[in-house]
């Protein structure tokens, strides 16, 4: 690995080198993590595919949501790692609008009710119910488009990872899925969305308070067989794009029989992309929603890499799959949900990307 400044305003040497990777068709991923000045980008020296053989591999890792999928590794014994040390991300561009799809907005609608319906006659107490849009693909290209999300998100990890076996996805994801270094741990518990107006300072509703509640004890709950000394934050707003989050950190020590493939088995899915039970929530999105999530709501990240694991949650994230994109999106449902409340939020959380397309 080896580290390389640049202080030009737009960062040129770091795009350019984006723009021959994918002209090159190299397996290649490029990340910046959030509030950090630094983009790391991770070439792989081939183009074929490797998984991550129980997570005790070491390189960088591109999970599915449903587990009965491969992930995707890019091993650190075939990879080429280069930091560069950034000064400015800032690039300017106009936003442009697209119209809401009203063929969608019935079937989500529909979708929603009957989620709502199971919900009350079962024992879940959440499920998460997504949805994806076909956008034109933009003339600009991924690497511009990773530039307007690296504006847009300035606190969220921001990544371009592509394969030539498996696609090119963008995306800004707000949550971290887990942080392991030495025999610490930190994670969060995120969920609750609602528009930012100019300010943090916000009342919450007591559907967003109680989603997130519940996902701050699933992960509780989950990590008590393998973590020590669990501390909790308080829980606090935070910025994600034009959205606001609830959000609460929680940090203990491991136990030393612990593995990665435990904890993240009993973490993935969590209940802010998935339900409670996790389960039964689960299968219940595998049977009903009507697509392949894919890897949306899944997690990617730095896997054993110098001594640290660090993955985020897939969210905020889009798929070019040549003359479309696929945009995804979703929310939490609960008894207390109402559909057309929820298909906006889902339209908030759309119109970043899609304004960016």
């Amino acid at each position: 690995m080896h580290v390389q400044k640049n202080n030009c305003s737009l960062n040129e040497q770091i795009f350019k080198k984006l723009s021959e990777l994918l002209a090159s068709k190299s397996p290649f991923v490029a990340f910046r993590k959030p509030n950090e000045n630094t983009i790391t980008i991770i070439e792989q020296l081939n183009d074929l595919l490797y998984d991550a053989c129980d997570f005790d591999s070491e390189g960088f890792v591109f999970a599915p949501f449903d587990a009965a999928n491969k992930e995707v590794l890019f091993p650190s014994k075939h990879i080429k790692k280069t930091v560069f040390s950034v000064q400015d991300l800032h690039i300017d561009f106009k936003y442009s609008s697209l119209e809401n799809n009203e063929e969608a907005k019935e079937s989500y609608l529909s979708l929603l009710e009957k989620s709502i319906t199971f919900i009350k006659d079962s024992a879940l107490e959440k499920i998460v119910i997504s949805r994806k849009e076909l956008v034109p693909t933009s003339t600009e290209g991924p690497v511009v488009l990773y530039q307007k999300l690296l504006t847009t998100y300035s606190n969220a990890f921001v990544y371009l990872w592509v394969h030539p076996k498996v696609g090119t996805w963008l995306g800004a994801s707000p949550e971290r899925l887990l942080e392991v270094h030495e025999n610490k741990l930190k994670t969060m518990s995120l969920a609750g969305t609602q528009p930012y107006l100019d300010t943090k300072n916000v009342l919450w509703k007591q559907k967003e308070i109680t989603e997130q509640q519940l996902v701050t004890d699933f992960v509780i709950e989950n990590l008590k067989p393998f973590v020590l000394k669990m501390k909790t934050s308080d829980t606090y707003t935070v910025k994600a794009g034009s959205l606001l989050h609830l959000r609460t950190d929680i940090e203990g020590d491991l136990k030393p029989e612990t593995t990665l493939k435990k904890l993240i088995h009993h973490l993935h899915p969590t209940p802010a992309v998935c339900g409670v039970p996790k389960n039964e929530a689960k299968a219940f999105i595998l049977k009903n929603e009507g697509y392949e999530r894919s890897f949306y709501t899944g997690f990617l990240g730095e896997l054993n890499m110098d001594g640290k694991t660090c993955l985020y949650v897939n969210l905020r994230c889009m798929e070019i799959t040549g003359e479309n994109t696929v945009v995804y999106i979703g929310g939490g449902i609960t008894t207390d949900s109402v559909p057309e409340k929820e298909w906006l939020e889902t339209v908030a959380k759309s119109k970043t990307m899609k304004r960016i397309l």
